[in-house]
């Protein structure tokens, strides 16, 4: 009797198939209408006319994060989340009837080497997109690359704005959408009229901070006390602390990133530093950071985001299911994952739209696409290539998590390129 004849090997094979219309109807529906894409309704001469790793039955995209390095910390949720979304598209059809294949490149937490593994997945591997980098560092590196070589970027990270290009899509939060909405918040509700700002010795610290500074000056009229900023994976943080304790702001303002905040946190609390005792706003610690930093060295101090894993509607249910059943029940979520998360999606919306893999189709079809079931809620993107998004602030909880204390009543208008802070 043939393997295929043995009734054995049919029951597996229904089982097999039940799991997987099983698994599929339990994924979020971000993009059903991919479902009725066909190969032969886009043949490959029609869907790729400038020599992209585009097959009749396959698409080749890039991954370019740090696996390794100081930067890992805060990556390996974006790697995961992004490829968590490809294999849900994956699942549907793919693609314009094609499926998705990944090339895992890492940027090692250096950015000339972000800069050099961009070049081999634009030039070398012809990649129809990538999704990438997190440090501003890391984009400002590999973005002449992306724009010489036209590929296109789909970048998750809330950053400094004061940038906009054709070649990048930016998914996370610019500055209006979270360093000022947050310190509005903070001047309303904690009263804080006095700052000491620090952060990471980088470009997005120390621009973010410099808009934070005149916001707070300029528009708040408050008061910096002090500004200071650390090499990448600092890890003593005594005479800072030492400094804030004797300028006693009203608002410790940190963006403090990647490994670096184990220590910072930790050393704080040890010096009496508290959420119970002083106001902490931090624009980088998520989900993902946490589980190095320990909720007993956060609890009481607040981060801004737009996302936070306890959001409690639909979307993000599912989304928070689906991600701990590929990873497991302990994986966490973060800002930045989330955003990682929604870059597959809307590539996939833009190219279905365009009916077409060429980046330029892509791009020009990109303005106006809607994500309505995304884990943060709805979003759109505008024709900036930032998203529409609420804004958010999060509470540190003991257990790592965070509690949601404040939100934007409306979707923020991304302005990467606001009046009176260039």
């Amino acid at each position: 009797m043939s393997r295929d004849s043995d009734p054995s090997s049919l029951d597996a094979m229904a089982l097999r198939r039940r799991r997987l219309l099983q698994g599929a109807a339990a994924l979020p529906v971000m993009g059903l209408s991919g479902l009725s894409f066909g190969q032969g309704q886009f043949p490959t001469a029609k869907v790729n006319t400038t020599k992209l790793a585009v097959t009749d039955t396959e698409v080749t995209v890039g991954q370019l994060h740090s696996s390794t390095g100081t930067m890992a910390i805060s990556e390996t949720g974006s790697i995961q989340a992004e490829q968590l979304a490809i294999d849900q598209i994956n699942a549907m059809g793919g693609i314009l009837g094609r499926k998705i294949k990944v090339i895992k490149e890492d940027g090692a937490s250096d950015w000339p080497t972000f800069a050099e593994k961009s070049k081999k997945l634009l030039v070398n591997d012809k990649v129809a997109a990538v999704f990438g980098c997190w440090t501003s560092a890391s984009r400002k590196a590999v973005l002449p690359v992306f724009e010489k070589e036209n590929g296109l970027l789909y970048y998750p990270t809330f950053y400094e704005g004061l940038e906009q290009s054709k070649n990048v899509i930016y998914t996370g939060q610019e500055a209006t959408q979270q360093i000022i909405w947050g310190l509005d918040w903070g001047a309303k509700e904690k009263k804080a009229k006095t700052f000491f700002l620090v952060g990471s010795d980088y470009i997005w610290p120390r621009t973010s901070m410099k808009i934070a500074r005149k916001h707070i000056e300029n528009f708040q009229k408050g008061s910096v006390k002090g500004e200071e900023y650390y090499p990448l994976g600092h890890t003593n943080f005594n005479s800072l602390i030492n400094k804030i304790k004797v300028a006693k702001p009203d608002c410790i303002f940190a963006a403090v990133v990647g490994g670096s905040n184990v220590a910072f946190y930790k050393q704080l609390k040890a010096a009496g530093i508290t959420g119970d005792k002083q106001f902490l706003l931090t624009l980088a610690v998520t989900e993902d950071e946490m589980t190095g930093v320990g909720g007993e060295n956060f609890a009481g101090f607040y981060s801004s985001m737009k996302y936070f894993q306890t959001l409690d509607n639909e979307n993000n249910k599912k989304f928070v299911a689906a991600f701990k059943a590929k990873y497991g029940k302990d994986a966490v979520i973060g800002d930045v994952t989330q955003a990682g998360y929604l870059g597959p999606w809307l590539w996939k919306a833009a190219v279905e739209k365009a009916g077409s893999f060429d980046i330029d189709k892509v791009v020009a079809a990109s303005p106006g696409i809607e994500l309505k079931t995304a884990p943060e809620g709805y979003v759109k993107l505008d024709a900036n290539h930032h998203l529409w998004s609420k804004a958010r602030i999060g509470q540190g909880q003991l257990d790592g998590s965070f509690k949601v204390v404040a939100e934007s009543g409306e979707l923020i208008k991304p302005d990467p390129f606001p009046k009176g802070y260039q």
